[in-house]
């Protein structure tokens, strides 16, 4: 996994089982370990399979960075994900990207001022 963690946006390049686990686990720990983390985006694109532990993760990595005022957002996922987080009702939980370069504006945009 490589992450590039910045002040204001961590992306990081997930892998398959079974180092999604860890990634995810080394993750959520940054978060907590940081008193003011980073929007995290997380790409999917060598993802073929989350399962239940995975998605408990992801569930505590959006509340970790909802509290903190952070976005979570998922990008580049793979058919296989899609499908069981659309089967799981999760795709309405999570923000979701076609690549990382939109994933990123999304969250710049959000984050952006608002100009009077």
């Amino acid at each position: 996994m490589s992450i590039d963690w910045s002040t204001d946006i961590a992306i990081a390049n997930l892998a398959d089982e079974p180092a999604l686990s860890d990634e995810l686990g080394s993750i959520i720990e940054r978060i907590e370990d940081s008193g003011d983390p980073p929007h995290i985006v997380l790409d999917f694109h060598e993802v073929t399979y989350v399962n239940s532990s995975n998605i408990a993760q992801l569930l505590r990595m959006r509340k970790l960075l909802e509290e903190h005022s952070r976005r979570l957002v998922l990008c580049s996922a793979t058919d296989e994900v899609m499908s069981v987080l659309v089967v799981t009702g999760l795709n309405k939980v999570f923000y979701f990207a076609p690549d990382t370069l939109t994933a990123i504006a999304s969250v710049q945009i959000q984050d952006a001022p608002a100009s009077d």
